[in-house]
């Protein structure tokens, strides 16, 4: 039996990246999984991957800013497979800009997505699990909610305040038996950095490397699982160290 045996996990940007990796990783370990993604090609032949491994998957394209899309995620998911045990809330985009350029219209889509969409996910989740007696919720923040950086002002205002929400829901909820945990990536060898940073953003880690998006899997099926099942409201850093220098 695996860790997650019969959980149905909703995973927002779930087509790529540090999304994907843990739906492999979470449907090694027993669960049925939902991959939430506007990259439609990419998630239909992800969902068609995990079922020829005879693995329980659906793909749903949505945008987590709409209101509407994100209350459908949850009715198509519930229609599937009765029930929401575990949302990976983890869509999101970056922006690297000098603040003094960047467009209003800019900061808006960038905290539009990263902390608005992260709140409608998990108050949609809220209100699945509270029908159901609980569920885990792992937000995707960043090591750059617990520090600054030059030119990245919207994406980090906009985790920042992932990670506190974090907190407010998981103290509003504690009762109600729903963990809501965070995970502050660092940088994180996937598509959405350049070849050209990479060296760069290798060296300004202490470890000198790249994470790797299945080491970041592992860290929210820690938080998504019952091996952290005295853990709320925490934040789980995974940066190579460089929020300890």
């Amino acid at each position: 039996m695996g860790r997650l045996q019969d959980k149905v996990a909703v995973i927002t940007g779930g087509a790529s990246g540090i999304g994907a990796a843990t739906a492999r990783l979470f449907v090694s370990e027993g669960a049925k999984v939902v991959l939430v993604d506007l990259n439609e090609e990419k998630g239909k032949a992800f969902e068609t991957e995990l079922k020829t491994l005879n693995k329980e998957a659906l793909f749903i394209k949505a945008n987590i800013t709409s209101e509407e899309e994100v209350v459908n995620i949850f009715k198509q998911t519930v229609e599937a497979f009765g029930k929401v045990d575990i949302v990976f809330n983890n869509a999101g985009i970056g922006r690297v800009q000098p603040s003094h350029e960047l467009e209003y219209s800019e900061w808006r889509n960038t905290v539009n997505v990263d902390l608005d969409g992260v709140f409608l996910v998990a108050r949609e989740s809220i209100r699945e699990m509270l029908k159901t007696g609980g569920g885990t919720i792992v937000n995707t923040a960043s090591m750059y909610g617990l520090v600054g950086s030059p030119g990245s002002a919207a994406y980090n205002a906009a985790k920042g305040g992932v990670v506190n929400l974090t907190r407010s829901l998981a103290l509003e909820y504690a009762e109600k038996n729903i963990r809501v945990n965070a995970l502050c990536p660092g940088f994180i060898d996937t598509p959405i950095i350049p070849e050209e940073s990479k060296q760069v953003l290798a060296a300004a880690t202490p470890m000198k490397r790249l994470g790797q998006a299945e080491e970041m899997a592992k860290g929210v099926l820690f938080l998504a699982s019952d091996d952290s099942s005295f853990m709320t409201g925490n934040t789980l850093t995974v940066d190579g160290g460089y929020t300890a220098q």
